[in-house]
């Protein structure tokens, strides 16, 4: 996020001496994005982060994407799932391409290792369930509907107080609030749907002080590792930049109305290089005499559009269900319903909440997800044939 914080214990000054009560020095860590020209935080370690006593194989099974051939409207249910465990082995992919991969996790397990993703960012929107994300800012308790933004490079650990079901976002690249919410100072500007004090930094708490043998699993795209590190990488005694783990929850987005429907990109949350993120929330419908609340048919001409449905009535669309997953295709129009945009007139609100990533090169279908579709899917916007009366 592009505003300062800070937390612990800090030098003065950047790059100087700074010592442990025993006389040692502190060991600072640059966390630097893009090199050293973009955001970035320091941290000062009790020892070394560098310290390796072995790095091996992490034999993780890699995803495999398909191409949406022919191409089509899509539907997975993926409550259907049977993977249980930690929040990376549990990791069931549905969609990718080269800039994102989207899965969903049920984590019922605590990791007992660290994960480190040095491939891109990493957006956990938290379906349901509560517990703690670890890292060496510090931590952060996550709820229901909480957005967890974990920055390239960060190592952490998820530990679920109750089952938690996630839909995890691996971006190739750095995930960002829209820049059109941001002023030249890279402050939210007053239009933005939500606010700097929305975001929750992590809470720094005491070094973790011991030394022994750590497995760190480490991804970079399809390269995999295992790091055994000597010091524990939690021992931050302090840290302050622009880098960080934040979390977000969706029930404090503002949503922007209208006289009349108002498209996705009025409902963006974030961004990323070949991505664009939006939430629906519960809000007011548009206040035009003769307005017609769902949306409209839309043709997707150069983007796949993927709709996650957390809760509420989906009244534009018709078998799906909590946790269903759509991919609406470029090429394949789509939009409401058959009786969906009657049955709609009228209604000043809506209740259902539903994330949206919009990517701008086609998805693949993950092979593990074959079991989840709906096949059928495409043939939801038919009609069925009138009955002649007795």
């Amino acid at each position: 996020m592009p505003f300062y914080q800070r937390a612990g214990s800090l030098p003065a000054k950047r790059h100087i001496q700074f010592r442990r009560p025993d006389g040692g020095l502190y060991a600072e860590e640059l966390f630097s994005t893009k090199g050293f020209e973009s955001a970035y935080s320091l941290l000062y370690h009790l020892r070394p982060p560098t310290a390796t006593l072995a790095v091996g194989e992490w034999r993780r099974k890699r995803p495999r994407f398909v191409p949406n051939e022919p191409v089509r409207n899509r539907h997975f249910l993926t409550k259907r799932s049977a993977v249980h465990g930690d929040a990376v082995e549990a990791r069931v992919p549905v969609l990718g391409n080269d800039d994102i991969t989207i899965a969903i996790a049920q984590v019922d397990a605590p990791m007992n290792y660290f994960y480190r993703n040095a491939g891109g960012d990493e957006l956990l929107f938290v379906h349901e369930g509560d517990g703690r994300l670890a890292t060496p800012f510090g931590t952060i308790d996550y709820t229901a509907h909480d957005y967890l933004m974990v920055p390239c490079g960060t190592t952490y650990t998820l530990s679920p107080n109750a089952p938690t079901r996630l839909v995890v976002h691996e971006s190739r690249g750095h995930i960002t609030t829209p820049k059109k919410f941001r002023n030249e100072f890279g402050q939210l500007a007053e239009h933005a749907p939500y606010y700097e004090r929305d975001f929750r930094a992590p809470a720094l708490a005491a070094p973790v002080e011991a030394q022994g043998e750590f497995e760190v699993r480490v991804a970079n795209g399809t390269r995999l590792a295992t790091y055994t590190v000597q010091n524990h990488p939690f021992d931050v005694v302090g840290w302050d930049g622009y880098c960080f783990p934040y979390a977000f929850n969706v029930d404090e987005y503002a949503p922007v109305t209208g006289k009349l429907h108002q498209p996705p990109p009025s409902h963006a949350t974030f961004e990323a290089p070949g991505a664009a993120f939006c939430v629906f929330v519960p809000r007011l419908f548009d206040y035009h005499p003769l307005a017609i609340p769902v949306p409209y048919n839309h043709s997707s001409v150069d983007c796949d559009e993927v709709l996650y449905y957390v809760s509420g009535n989906f009244m534009s669309r018709r078998g799906v269900e909590e946790g269903s997953i759509t991919l609406h295709a470029a090429g394949a129009p789509h939009g409401p319903q058959p009786g969906a945009v009657e049955a709609s007139l009228g209604k000043t609100g809506t209740d259902e909440l539903a994330i949206m990533v919009d990517t701008f090169a086609p998805l693949g279908i993950a092979e593990d997800s074959a079991a989840l579709e709906d096949a059928s899917y495409y043939r939801s916007w038919v009609e069925e044939p009138a009955r002649a009366g007795r």
